[in-house]
């Protein structure tokens, strides 16, 4: 990679480098800052197995005018959930987790009301109608794993399972991740760091070290819009939350636990919620990490990959597509990744990833070759296709013409 595009300026700045290639996605991060008022985020991609873009900018902390370093780490609410899918991909190509096999099999108290028939990969396309629980839980009872899972086994479904599809917005973590548990004998924190980022030098964690702490960049909010303000798909996916029968702001809070609207920051600035594994919502990482563990995916990076093509192109082909019983909107998902979609725009029709609350993306193009990630601190209204992503690809595309 040739040396940084353009001076350092005082802290705040946009820093990095970039291959000559792709200097229309570098316009792009910029005026991301310049223009739509980003402020403190990171964005990388791979392409053939090569980092080419690695680009940091703006505050972590603009009351402490602290600037947004190379080494911020950032939590990514959902865009974990490609993390947790992956960690099943790898036991399933291993022959050690059968995703046709009934849950049950491998958790038997899964089995409790009605779901001995569930197979594994309707947990991984959110047709297991498990989107939340009716158990009212503590916030240290979710953080400490197995009430969480209790919880859902006794739970009856909300929808019968495999009539329609749901997006598990949390329990999707804890429903794959106690399979993963179950099947590895390890957490779902501690397989990924063994599996998956210690092999490729990752910096993420579903469990953050304390030492590490002190670099992780605290999540802010953006002034709420008005609905003047929104753009249509916003607009929709919002008012469908407000006018329907609540289910989406119990799968968005787990019944209220993590309370709503979280993208504020709340409980996800805490400590003892970093520390935790929530496997749909914690992950932390930073935009170099995300995008070489995807590029892994499709492809060797410095000796590595993490799943062949065969599973790959099973993890990406649509599994539910259409009307969402949680979201109220239609959503495409694969087995445990989003495919692209008007409400999860990414590269191309064959790109599979996962976007999270607020702005974060990780994603993966096998046909281009392509591993993006973007990671930011000022959440926005919205589960995907937030408009600071949307630029980032138009630039991406525009790079790879």
């Amino acid at each position: 990679m040739p040396p940084a595009i353009h001076e350092p300026r005082p802290g705040g700045s946009v820093r990095g480098e970039v291959d000559p290639r792709f200097e229309p996605l570098r316009a792009a991060f910029n005026r991301n800052f310049s223009e739509l008022g980003d402020v403190g985020a990171a964005v990388c991609v791979y392409y053939q197995g090569r980092k080419v873009v690695d680009l940091w900018g703006g505050w972590a902390d603009p009351k402490a005018g602290q600037p947004y370093e190379e080494d911020t780490l950032q939590l990514v609410f959902s865009s974990t959930k490609g993390m947790t899918a992956l960690c099943a991909h790898i036991l399933a190509e291993e022959g050690k987790l059968d995703l046709d096999s009934p849950v049950a099999y491998y958790w038997p108290e899964f089995a409790r009301a009605g779901k001995g028939d569930i197979p594994v990969r309707w947990l991984l396309s959110h047709q297991a109608g498990l989107p939340t629980v009716d158990a009212e839980l503590s916030l240290d009872e979710a953080l400490a794993w197995e009430p969480v899972v209790q919880a859902l086994a006794a739970q009856r479904p909300y929808w019968e399972p495999g009539s329609a599809h749901g997006y598990h917005a949390l329990t999707f973590g804890w429903l794959v991740g106690e399979v993963v548990r179950r099947v590895a004998g390890q957490s779902i924190g501690a397989f990924f760091a063994e599996r998956v980022a210690d092999p490729l030098g990752l910096q993420t964690w579903i469990g953050l070290p304390e030492e590490h702490e002190p670099r992780v960049a605290p999540l802010r909010s953006a002034p709420m819009p008005s609905p003047d303000d929104l753009d249509p798909k916003t607009l929709e996916t919002f008012s469908a939350f407000l006018s329907g029968d609540g289910l989406a702001l119990r799968a968005l809070s787990l019944n209220g636990t993590f309370g709503w609207l979280s993208r504020r920051g709340g409980p996800f600035n805490s400590r003892e919620l970093h520390a935790a594994e929530v496997p749909a919502a914690n992950g932390i990482t930073d935009a170099r990490s995300l995008a070489r563990m995807y590029a892994a995916m499709i492809g060797e990076v410095d000796g590595v990959r993490l799943i062949g093509p065969a599973r790959v192109d099973l993890a990406r082909t649509p599994a539910a597509d259409g009307p969402d019983r949680v979201l109220l909107v239609p959503s495409r998902f694969g087995l445990g990744f989003m495919c692209h979609s008007e409400f999860s725009p990414l590269l191309a029709p064959g790109s599979f990833g996962h976007s999270g609350a607020g702005g974060s993306l990780g994603f993966a193009d096998p046909e281009s070759a392509v591993a993006f990630a973007y990671v930011m601190n000022e959440m926005r209204l919205g589960l995907a296709g937030d408009e600071r992503t949307v630029a980032l690809l138009d630039g991406l595309r525009s790079s790879l013409t």
